[in-house]
């Protein structure tokens, strides 16, 4: 039994799939760092539930990457925003920079991740967040 490593080509569904969660996200993340603009939950949760159950397709290839990407990014900053959900009751301005700039490293992570996709790059390995 010999040891190779077998590279996967991902199918250009997965590529799809993987622009598909990354629009949900950009759209999620710019109305969340724009005043006034909404942007339904359900899309971000649409986004990760596509991100949830192709991921496990994705294995072996370099788009794997993408997809473990933008579940952390969600799931960091949702624990950030409950994180500091009490500044908005306690003290207004303060809950609306946190917000903010939770929003906007958000918003960064999302277009960093699109950039690299578009140029057929897989995501570093995770060295923090």
């Amino acid at each position: 039994m010999t040891n190779d490593i077998v590279t996967v080509e991902p199918d250009d569904s997965l590529k799809t799939w993987g622009w598909v969660s990354y629009v949900l996200h950009l759209i999620v993340a710019v109305a969340a760092v724009l005043p006034g603009a909404q942007a339904s939950i359900a899309l971000l949760l649409l986004a990760l539930v596509i991100d949830l159950v192709k991921r496990q397709d994705a294995e072996g290839t370099w788009q794997a990457s993408h997809f473990s990407w933008r579940i952390r990014s969600v799931l960091w900053a949702g624990v950030l925003y409950i994180v500091t959900s009490w500044l908005w009751l306690l003290f207004l301005v303060p809950g609306w920079i946190a917000w903010g700039l939770i929003s906007l490293w958000f918003l960064y992570r999302i277009v960093k991740g699109m950039v690299r996709m578009s140029a057929g790059r897989s995501m570093e390995p995770a060295h923090g967040v």
